[in-house]
């Protein structure tokens, strides 16, 4: 239950950072103008305005860029608006800060399998006990093949993002306006496949 957590504050950090870079000025602490600078990446450049449209079907009217600590990282974002807003695309690139993006990885998605299954277990009894159903599979992250050195999917019926592991770093990637689950992801195992391209 702490992964599923810790995961689900992560994806609403990221969202919350892409809805604030959208609503005014971009704005930059003095203080994190050197740790921009180090990142060599341009995370804007990791998708073109021809990947967003041939994924979305809409053009991008907009890049805009954000850098902020997340869980021993620091997450350098990316929000694609496109002309539908609700159509807009995110993608994050995860750099070391207290921690390596893939000791981080490896917490994540590698926990011990034993702790998961009983931590599992355990929530599903309480569940039981307040009449609740126990968690549903797709909440859980999934494996997702051919991606990357590893992805998962992290998400469920309403929103979802696609992580995926590339050396010593990963991607972070979500797509909206798509209402069915299998085609956001999808849509961004596409969008991951070009990034790749330019990490």
């Amino acid at each position: 239950m702490k992964k599923k957590r810790w995961i689900q504050l992560l994806l609403c950090v990221l969202v919350c950072a892409a809805l604030a870079a959208g609503e005014g000025p971009h704005r930059r602490a003095a203080g994190k103008q050197p740790e921009i600078q180090e990142n060599k990446i341009d995370v804007c450049k990791l998708l073109t305005s021809d990947d967003i449209k041939s994924v979305q079907g809409d053009s991008v009217e907009e890049t805009k860029p954000s850098t902020q600590p997340s869980g021993g990282l620091r997450m350098s974002q990316c929000l694609y608006r496109t002309t539908t807003p609700a159509r807009s695309v995110s993608i994050a690139l995860a750099a070391p800060a207290t921690q390596k993006p893939r000791d981080f990885w490896r917490k994540q998605f590698h926990r011990d399998g034993e702790k998961e299954k009983e931590d599992k277990t355990a929530a599903d009894k309480k569940d039981k006990k307040a009449g609740r159903e126990p968690e549903e599979e797709g909440s859980r992250p999934r494996n997702i093949k051919g991606v990357g050195d590893e992805a998962y999917w992290v998400g469920g019926p309403i929103s979802g993002a696609l992580y995926v592991l590339r050396a010593n770093t990963f991607i972070r990637i979500s797509v909206g306006g798509v209402r069915e689950e299998a085609a956001r992801m999808e849509k961004s195992v596409a969008l991951a496949r070009a990034a790749l391209k330019r990490l």
